[in-house]
């Protein structure tokens, strides 16, 4: 089929949900048309899905595990594969685009013959990327499509939930159309390295907003506490302009260029402390740190940006939530905030202690499974705290 060009274009692959036509047997098709997706051939991807990503989930563990995570032996915390972070680096580098994943279940995305993922693997690739703003095309593992076509109960049963998460998604699209809390803002450009410079923060609950080394956001250091264009091109002169403003408005501006590409050199910096790996120097009523090599751990880096922002003021902070990733938001309304929780384990059964920067008085648990649930608040300083439930794959704060 040949794709359509224009704006209309872009509006079906934002809202509907899509499924991969070469996947779809006559067989199938029943069940595709009774969720309501929508068939695209590979003709109609080209040019919009982004075809990179990882299966989503918990590396490495198998469907009947009996256990929540696998830990690493580095971090001792579960190996999330995650691909909510691409949805906001391609809207960061193409804002005027649809921010459509288009992986598939196979080997490239790390899915091996002998890997065994839930099905509802499906759904969380899904809500992972609606999450982040954008869309991802379906793809069926080929466990799940064989079970399907047996009419598997179990897997009868996660297709219908994947239809009734996905109706819920639509309905509920504009919660997930917000730019993210400022607080920590990454540069990014059209590298993989940026790109997992940002997925690190995410996994980290940084929950940082994104935005391209050539369009770097206008100075507002009540808003935007750390600035960082690490592992990035050099700038043109007016966006190296405008980073540097950052500093000289209050913010703290993070940079590792070094020797003759240390493009953020300026006569006005005056060092004021050393560390082992970095240099801090003083920039009006901000400051300008930088490393003394490219950052080459962006683990440890996603940490950095967390102590450099202040615990006092992070956007998001999360306890015993090793598999669930948090990204605060603004409200589709003109004041409040939303919290969108993806949860990479399995079903999550205790309760979760959360602040998100922001005082509020209310704050409304929205999940594709349940009804609406009010959750107690608590003001801790600039934050509010609560108590989020257990959760399936998504849960959505909505405070006010």
């Amino acid at each position: 089929m040949t794709p359509r060009l224009g704006h209309d274009l872009w509006v079906d692959f934002e809202r509907e949900i899509l499924i991969r036509a070469s996947e779809v047997d006559a067989r199938l098709e029943p069940l595709v048309r009774e969720a309501g997706f929508r068939l695209v051939s590979a003709d109609e991807l080209k040019g919009v899905a982004h075809e990179q990503g990882l299966w989503p989930g918990i590396s490495g563990e198998p469907e009947f595990r009996g256990r929540d995570s696998v830990l690493t032996a580095a971090t001792h915390q579960p190996w999330v594969d995650a691909n909510g972070f691409r949805v906001r680096w391609l809207k960061a580098l193409h804002p005027q685009k649809p921010a459509v994943l288009g992986y598939q279940a196979d080997e490239k995305a790390g899915l091996k013959p002998d890997r065994m993922v839930p099905n509802d693997s499906v759904e969380l690739a899904l809500v992972e990327a609606w999450a982040s703003g954008g869309n991802y095309v379906l793809s069926l593992p080929q466990r799940y499509r064989e079970l399907l076509l047996k009419r598997d109960d179990r897997a009868l049963a996660d297709w219908k939930q994947l239809a009734q998460t996905a109706r819920w998604l639509q309905a509920n699209v504009a919660l997930f159309r917000q730019p993210a809390v400022p607080i920590a803002t990454l540069l990014v450009d059209a590298t993989e390295t940026t790109a997992e410079v940002a997925n690190l923060a995410y996994r980290q609950n940084v929950s940082p907003a994104l935005a391209s080394i050539a369009s770097p956001p206008a100075p507002d250091p009540e808003h935007i506490r750390v600035l960082a264009a690490v592992s990035v091109e050099a700038p043109g002169p007016e966006a190296r302009k405008r980073i540097l403003a950052h500093a000289d408005a209050g913010a703290t501006v993070v940079v590792d260029a070094t020797g003759e590409k240390a493009w953020w050199r300026d006569s006005r910096l005056k060092l004021t402390r050393k560390q082992d790996d970095r240099d801090f120097y003083a920039l009006g009523r901000g400051q300008v740190v930088a490393y003394r090599e490219q950052i080459s751990d962006v683990y440890e880096f996603a940490f950095d940006v967390i102590d450099l922002v202040g615990q006092k003021f992070r956007a998001v902070r999360m306890w015993n939530a090793l598999t669930q990733i948090g990204l605060l938001t603004g409200s589709p309304r003109s004041r409040g905030a939303v919290l969108i929780v993806v949860n990479y384990g399995r079903g999550r059964r205790w309760e979760t202690l959360v602040r998100v920067q922001g005082v509020y008085s209310r704050a409304t648990l929205l999940r594709p499974e349940g009804e609406p649930q009010e959750l107690k608040v608590a003001k801790r300083g600039t934050t509010t705290e609560i108590q989020l439930p257990g959760m399936r794959r998504l849960g959505v704060v909505v405070f006010s």
